[in-house]
């Protein structure tokens, strides 16, 4: 697990963009910005898979939802 600055930070120390991730992975730029920033936070839906693919959060992605 990590901090949203630690993943911030290792979004950058690898010279990606927040929207270059949010693109990689098929989601909304807005909507990484507001799990990392703390605006939105995680428990469901793409915050949730994003959340959890930044390291933010322990949890399961399931495909099926």
């Amino acid at each position: 697990m990590r901090t949203p600055e630690q993943a911030l930070n290792e979004i950058r120390h690898r010279g990606e963009t927040v929207s270059g991730w949010a693109k990689k992975h098929g989601f909304d730029p807005r909507l990484v910005r507001a799990v990392i920033y703390g605006r939105v936070k995680g428990r469901w839906g793409e915050s949730h898979k994003i959340a959890v693919m930044l390291g933010i959060k322990d949890g399961v992605i399931d495909a099926n939802v």
